[in-house]
């Protein structure tokens, strides 16, 4: 894997290190000549822990997408987002166009659940067991479109990985506000049957210089 591909899940990581480093200082300054006992009897926070759980997510994906990189498809990894402290977990460009994934580690069965129709507006809705989750598909439009503003013309797709979730044995994915919903496996599907006359070398050197490795 090159420096300009990036490292799947590695700011992710970053910040779950210095979570916990802080927590652990935190509690030997609290705990004095008993901190040592302290870091070993406390569990991480849920807060800190929730870092590591993503960042496993995002390595297990960048793993599955690394498989698949060929001179027809390009994988960057953990991109910045100019002027926010945002990052894009994977950008996979293909002849048929951009792909940006939000990858996500979540128990639960993802859902579409629709509201409204003749008489009311229609509103599509993502329902994770049983949760209003629809935030996340917003976080994934508002990624699009800065990806949009770099590439022109050129096809962008949304999509949300979720990995350990409770798809079931028949189910299929399905999108929430034009923005896909599916697991590792049906995304790499989609990327390697993906049809078009993208320029992927041009688009991706677009993107690497628009798109900063969180890395580095």
């Amino acid at each position: 894997m090159s420096n300009q591909q990036g490292k799947a899940g590695a700011s992710a990581r970053r910040e779950y290190e210095r979570r916990r480093d802080r927590d652990e200082a935190r509690l030997r300054r609290d705990w004095g000549r008993l901190g040592g006992v302290a870091v070993a009897l406390s569990g991480e926070r849920q807060s800190t822990r929730a870092w590591a759980t993503g960042a496993v997510g995002e390595e297990r994906v960048g793993a599955r997408l690394d498989a698949i990189e060929s001179t027809t498809i390009r994988v960057l990894h953990d991109r910045r987002i100019p002027g926010s402290k945002a990052n894009i977990d994977h950008l996979v460009v293909t002849p048929g166009g951009v792909w940006v994934i939000d990858t996500k580690r979540y128990r639960g069965r993802p859902q579409l659940r629709v509201e409204g129709g003749i008489l009311r507006p229609r509103i599509e809705k993502l329902v994770i067991g049983g949760r209003d989750k629809t935030k996340l598909v917003e976080q994934v439009q508002w990624q699009v479109g800065h990806v949009r503003e770099a590439v022109g013309d050129i096809p962008v797709i949304g999509a949300l990985c979720f990995v350990d979730s409770d798809w079931p044995l028949l189910g299929s994915a399905f999108a929430v506000r034009d923005v896909e919903v599916l697991w590792p496996r049906k995304l790499v599907s989609r990327l390697t049957a993906s049809l078009g006359a993208v320029d992927v070398d041009a688009t991706t050197g677009l993107l690497t210089a628009r798109f900063r490795s969180a890395t580095r």
